[in-house]
């Protein structure tokens, strides 16, 4: 009897390169090299393994390149914020299949100075644009963008709202909406704090702060617990609050919370070339 030996071959798909491999292919850079570079330049903080791995798939998703800037992150809370800059922003608008053009109309008050601009952004697949006001008003910080180039930075915020409504974009922000966003979480500055310098002032919202000389010459010791017409004194639980008692004010919030830096990363994306504003055939803006 003659056995016959069977061969099987082995039907497994090949193994797909891992997301680093596949990017790292695309700027043609070893994979190695190319983790350690983003994690070094676009990533402002220590972040994790799955930090960087979340970060590297909305790069993936939305075609942007991290080398250069088109999207960088801060890592907040156990996850991370994608932030992308105005010519990432452009790109993706640019690169949408249906995108069909933008257009934009300013606003002037009777100062000519710009109040309003609208963004009306076009689908192929639509008969009517997606249209989005932003104001100046509203928008304008005391930063040094908002300072030099106001009508500039009002042209991006409203294109980039205005391609959140025509395309549904998630998951990812400008830093301009950043750092609005550190700025209202930042813990409020404490009066302790800002009087530190002032041990005379001091002492009114602390209790424990021992008086200055000057100041106990000048105050006498004074029984809480008297009676301030007959003299007496009366027990605790009917002591009233002194009058003039300092409270906490509502007070300005502190520096936002991420790593400290420049306005050199918005002054950038300002003063950068604007591939985004192009009307569509036939349109002018």
């Amino acid at each position: 009897m003659t056995s016959t030996a069977v061969t099987v071959q082995d039907a497994r798909a090949p193994a797909q390169p891992s997301l680093i491999a596949r990017m790292a292919q695309q700027y043609e850079m070893d994979p190695n090299k190319f983790a350690a570079t983003i994690k070094e330049t676009c990533i402002k903080g220590r972040a994790s393994n799955e930090q960087f791995a979340a970060f590297l798939m909305v790069a993936d998703k939305y075609g942007l390149n991290p080398l250069t800037k088109e999207i960088y992150a801060f890592p907040q809370d156990g996850g991370i914020v994608p932030i992308v800059g105005v010519d990432g922003w452009s790109r993706i608008i640019n690169n949408h299949a249906q995108f069909n053009g933008m257009d934009f109309t300013d606003r002037f008050n009777d100062g000519g100075d710009i109040v309003a601009i609208t963004c009306r952004m076009y689908r192929k697949d639509r008969d009517h644009p997606v249209e989005a006001t932003e104001y100046m008003a509203e928008c304008k910080r005391n930063t040094v963008p908002w300072k030099q180039w106001p009508a500039r930075m009002l042209r991006h915020k409203v294109m980039i709202q205005a391609a959140r409504y025509a395309f549904g974009y998630t998951g990812i922000v400008e830093r301009d909406e950043y750092e609005r966003q550190q700025e209202r979480a930042a813990p409020r500055q404490s009066l302790r704090d800002r009087f530190r310098d002032a041990p005379e002032l001091n002492a009114l919202v602390d209790d424990t702060a021992q008086p200055t000389p000057e100041s106990r010459d000048e105050a006498p010791a004074r029984d809480i617990n008297a009676d301030t017409e007959t003299g007496e004194g009366v027990s605790a639980d009917r002591a009233s609050p002194q009058e003039g008692a300092v409270e906490h004010p509502d007070t300005g919030g502190s520096e936002p919370g991420y790593p400290a830096s420049s306005d050199q990363d918005e002054d950038d994306d300002a003063a950068a070339g604007f591939p985004g504003d192009r009307t569509a055939p036939g349109r002018e803006g």
